[in-house]
């Protein structure tokens, strides 16, 4: 029989017997601890005797997460919302109404997506030689104010109109949150953050339709107006009110920012520039337009996590099927859009939590999580081609639905971290080309699952299977690229 607590006292026992190995231990962690503080030159930080993790810095961490996390997020899901009630309206009359058919609501669905990719680099361009706290709660205010003019629309083509400038406005928002969150978190800190941030459109998809069908059957005929026209008032409205909120609360780049003290503004340049985030940049513009683009562009980094990312954007694109799976599982009416929930309240939590572990444990092995994200879609689309139980499917869906939004917050978050060796220009243009082209790989995306392949979609979850199959090596090959080549 093995005494009690055979582990504990043995491993006791051997500390005692040769401590040297533990003074060792010590004496080694020590010494790395002061070879990565001599990387950075003290005299080139705002703080020359900068030490990070201090009580100070963790204070300093938490005042930014109240001005930053609630204030973006909010921002973000309103964005979603406004991006995504055209369907809701579809089906709440709007489609009767202005008479459209099949191939016009397509169109309707595909310009925003245009002129959204269209506009993201020069929209990135202005963000970074103006203020955050100006600039995104700018164009929330006028895709807020064009959301809810689309309640007037009459006719297909002011429909379109519309949703173009939609697209426009929305297009710096995305690429401007991951410039900003790079300037204020650490390398270790951004993954907990991006978490956070790609919850609000997960949150979004969950809950939308069914704020969409209350807004749309109570609001009805109110004063004489149709319920899909006051779902884009009430949305809109919304969105230009919290747009004015926004400006009082949300912070600008570290150099410039307000609610900052002076002390806490050094800080925060220090601790970035000591994990050679911005190679002891000062946080002010030094690069011309065509400076930053043409650095942007020779960048290896830039065009491989974009293809990652339009990998992520295909794969995301299964979620077109959700309610036609649930549908055919023989729930009708509201029941259809209650089960929906589950499948994005998985995604949330499997987000946060990788997102979580992605900071504490593997913040150096973002590419392999985003690998192992992937090798997840890759068998649930393949096993989504040979099983036709719709129990099953609902079940697999629910899986791939995790993983992808898991492997997109790890993108973000891994993105901005990798892009931190460029000045802010050129890091802002690298995640914009990033975002907005890879965002581009949902307008094939949303062709994956037409109707003629119900009720087994074999094309759409083929290709979704083949992309993460592809988005697997893309991963691992940012993995091991970017910790052999750190600042190239």
């Amino acid at each position: 029989m093995f005494p009690r607590n055979f582990t504990t006292e043995k491993g006791s026992e051997a500390a005692v017997a040769d401590p040297s190995k533990t003074e060792l231990a010590l004496s080694e962690t020590k010494a790395d601890e002061l070879e990565q503080l001599e990387k950075v030159p003290s005299s080139e930080l705002r703080i020359p005797d900068y030490r990070p993790n201090s009580d100070e810095e963790k204070r300093l961490v938490r005042k930014i997460d109240i001005f930053l996390l609630p204030t973006i997020f909010l921002m973000y899901l309103l964005s979603y919302l406004d991006r995504i009630n055209v369907g809701n309206a579809k089906v709440a009359g709007m489609e009767k109404d202005l008479n459209l058919s099949s191939g016009q609501y397509s169109i309707v669905l595909i310009v925003m997506i245009i002129f959204y990719v269209s506009v993201e680099i020069p929209t990135n361009m202005i963000l970074a030689k103006t203020r955050p706290s100006i600039f995104l709660p700018t164009i929330m205010l006028f895709w807020g104010a064009i959301t809810a003019a689309m309640s007037q629309v009459q006719t297909y083509h002011q429909l379109v109109a519309c949703r173009a400038l939609v697209g426009i406005a929305e297009a710096g928002f995305a690429p401007g949150v991951l410039l900003l969150f790079s300037s204020w978190y650490r390398r270790s800190e951004q993954s907990m953050r991006f978490g956070i941030y790609i919850s609000a459109p997960v949150l979004a998809c969950a809950f939308g339709d069914l704020l969409a069908g209350s807004i749309t059957s109570d609001l009805d005929g109110v004063h004489g107006i149709e319920g899909w026209r006051w779902l884009f008032i009430v949305e809109g409205v919304a969105t230009c009110g919290f747009a004015i909120v926004a400006y009082f609360i949300l912070l600008d780049f570290p150099s410039s920012g307000r609610h900052m003290s002076d002390r806490e503004r050094d800080l925060a340049l220090s601790r970035i520039q000591y994990e050679a985030l911005l190679h002891c940049q000062t946080d002010t513009v030094s690069l011309t337009h065509m400076q930053a683009l043409k650095i942007a562009i020779a960048s290896w980094r830039t065009w491989l996590f974009t293809l990652g990312y339009a990998i992520l954007n295909t794969t995301s694109s299964q979620s077109y099927f959700y309610p036609t799976l649930v549908k055919n599982l023989g729930y009708t009416g509201s029941k259809v859009q209650y089960m929906t929930v589950p499948i994005y309240a998985v995604a949330f939590v499997s987000n946060l939590a990788t997102s979580y572990v992605g900071d504490r444990q593997l913040h150096n092995y973002r590419g392999y999580l985003i690998s192992a994200c992937m090798v997840i879609v890759c068998i649930t689309g393949v096993a989504t081609c040979v099983v036709y139980s719709y129990t099953v499917r609902y079940i697999l869906l629910v899986l791939m639905c995790a993983a992808v939004w898991a492997g997109t917050a790890g993108c973000l978050a891994f993105a901005s971290s990798s892009f931190g060796y460029m000045e802010r220009e050129a890091r802002g243009i690298s995640l914009a080309a990033m975002n907005g082209i890879g965002t581009a790989a949902t307008i094939y995306g949303s062709f994956l699952f037409p109707d003629k392949d119900s009720p087994k979609y074999i094309m759409g979850f083929s290709v979704v299977s083949a992309t993460s199959f592809a988005g697997i090596f893309v991963f691992m090959a940012l993995g091991y690229f970017i910790k052999r080549f750190p600042g190239k």
